[in-house]
């Protein structure tokens, strides 16, 4: 069983499974290769002069993967409580269990529309639906958090990754126990 499971490997998916990882928790991506973030160009990331979609996404799998995080390319269909956590199917035909579930879809919210986390209208230019979430990033399913686009903040990839590094946070913090801070010095 993976500790979380994250959908999408955009910005905010790729910045949770980092986050996840770097802390030692079991962490899965899975991503349908259909996002947003591939057709685009940045000249305004902090810390980068500038960098295609492409090359930013292959970037954070890289990023993640280093501490220990696997990746797959497939789409997730559906999500159900089980023993202990939520299994994820995929049109793959593949089972997953984790413990959480971080949703980073980007404009796709048809998923969780489907397992019924309620909407509201968006307010970005071309989001016209995003997932009502508290602020922490839960949803109304127990396990299931969600950051990034599909949550309503700007479509914006540094602010989408600082969300999916916000959720990961409070999921780390709430596998843990206690608040969780990642802070490297240094060497």
């Amino acid at each position: 069983m993976y500790d979380v499971a994250v959908i999408g490997a955009g910005p905010a998916g790729a910045s949770a499974a980092l986050f996840t990882a770097k802390a030692g928790k079991k962490t899965i991506v899975i991503d349908s290769d259909k996002g947003m973030t591939k057709r685009a160009w940045f000249e305004n990331l902090y810390g980068v002069m500038e960098v295609s979609g492409p090359e930013l996404v292959e970037t954070g799998i890289k990023q993640f993967q280093k501490f220990g995080a696997e990746y797959k390319t497939d789409t997730v269909s559906d999500i159900e409580s089980v023993d202990g956590g939520l299994q994820l199917a995929t049109e793959a035909g593949e089972s997953i269990v984790a413990k959480h579930v971080i949703i980073a879809s980007g404009i796709h919210v048809d998923l969780a529309e489907k397992l019924g986390i309620p909407t509201k209208p968006g307010t970005e230019p071309r989001i016209k639906t995003v997932l009502d979430v508290d602020a922490q990033g839960k949803t109304n399913i127990p396990g299931v958090w969600a950051a990034g686009t599909c949550t309503g903040v700007s479509v914006h990839a540094i602010i989408t990754a600082g969300d999916g590094a916000k959720v990961a946070i409070n999921v780390i913090s709430e596998l843990n126990g206690e608040r969780y801070v990642d802070h490297d010095i240094l060497k």
